[in-house]
């Protein structure tokens, strides 16, 4: 019994332990077989050359996109929420009702002001009559002079009458109003922050409604770049969640530096019109300044980081070397590269193979585009 348990215990482990090896000497054998492989020159690459290309000087800046339409809206009285018609999320137009709070003695209100502003209108046309037909009498004498005042003062009386009511109206239309939370704009809700029985206090946040449609980013960047930046120049950044460069406009440059005069707040506008940008993502990117320089460049897919350093494997003599460069912002699907000279041969395809000494053998090489 005692040597059965004893089996019974040893062979999983024997058997765990012997797929442990085999999967150690299969890893073992992949690795010995690359180094194989770049030792015997059996390395196939293709091999993109290092153009000369015309850039525009580039300000490097960080920043988060908001929505240039923007706003919390808060209440303006106190009262209970009745209504909240909208979630968040929902497409909303300028106007629409978001939510109320417990209007209904509001309603009451512009309908008793509604009704006083018609007595008080009737009863002005009635005087108005009464002074006209005052008139008449005196020219014919039927009446005194004081009868025709008396009337005069009773019609400027009901006109004084009408527009404390019209005012009456106004302020009962405004508390109306103040109850009832509307969109500023077209746009979208952003945030939900009551629910229907809350009670809400004036300047407290009941919702926050955003135009995605345009987007700015606001950015402080060095004082020493300030004779650079100026309105109108283009801006392309990249952004999680986008594989391509998005590009904008600088549309304010502040007059001032900040109060320590160390930074320069900038203002760019982006256009968002199919809406795949969001308020809140984090960029970088670079403002495109005046004039033009030629730098050594090489395609942008070929550099996947965004990162400023890289390195990258050239062929000298079909061998592999290994440099270090310093990587500029893309442009126009280009990037600027420091460290390599035009002409250079990098390998682009088979890189993952390479190391630094191994033979090459080149599939093809890319010919050179016609720089700008």
């Amino acid at each position: 019994m005692r040597r059965k348990t004893i089996l019974y215990v040893l062979v999983p482990v024997i058997v765990i332990a012997g797929a442990a090896t085999y999967h150690r000497r299969q890893r073992n054998a992949e690795l010995n077989h690359q180094a194989e492989v770049k030792a015997e020159s059996l390395v196939p690459v293709t091999l993109v050359p290092v153009q000369e290309r015309t850039f525009r000087p580039a300000v490097a800046f960080t920043g988060n996109l908001l929505a240039v339409n923007r706003a919390t809206l808060k209440a303006e009285i106190t009262g209970r929420v009745t209504r909240v018609v909208v979630q968040e999320g929902d497409s909303i137009a300028a106007g629409a009702l978001l939510g109320a709070i417990d209007e209904d003695d509001y309603v009451l209100g512009v309908q008793a002001a509604e009704a006083q502003l018609a007595q008080a209108r009737t009863q002005a046309l009635q005087t108005r009559r009464d002074y006209d037909r005052a008139q008449m009498l005196l020219e014919k004498r039927s009446i005194t002079r004081q009868s025709e005042q008396q009337a005069e003062t009773a019609f400027n009386a009901a006109q004084a009458t009408v527009a404390a009511a019209e005012s009456n109206l106004g302020l009962a239309r405004l508390r109306l109003k103040k109850a009832r939370l509307t969109a500023p704009f077209s746009g979208q809700v952003a945030r939900r922050l009551v629910q229907p029985g809350e009670m809400l206090a004036p300047g407290q946040p009941a919702f926050e409604v955003v135009d995605n449609r345009k987007l700015e980013i606001q950015a402080d960047l060095p004082a020493e770049v300030m004779s650079q930046v100026k309105v109108g120049q283009k801006v392309s950044f990249h952004s999680v969640g986008v594989d391509h460069l998005v590009e904008g406009r600088v549309t304010q440059v502040s007059p001032s530096l900040s109060q320590d005069g160390r930074t320069l707040r900038v203002r760019m506008e982006v256009p968002n019109t199919d809406g795949l940008l969001k308020g809140g993502l984090f960029v970088e990117g670079v403002i495109l300044a005046d004039g033009e320089q030629k730098q050594a460049a090489l395609p942008a897919t070929l550099l996947k980081a965004q990162d400023r350093d890289a390195e990258l494997y050239i062929s000298e003599g079909g061998v592999a070397r290994r440099h270090k460069v310093v990587l500029g912002p893309e442009q126009d699907g280009f990037r600027p590269v420091d460290g390599l000279a035009p002409g250079a041969l990098v390998v682009d395809d088979g890189k993952d193979l390479v190391g630094d000494g191994t033979k090459l053998r080149v599939v093809s090489t890319a010919p050179v585009s016609g720089g700008k």
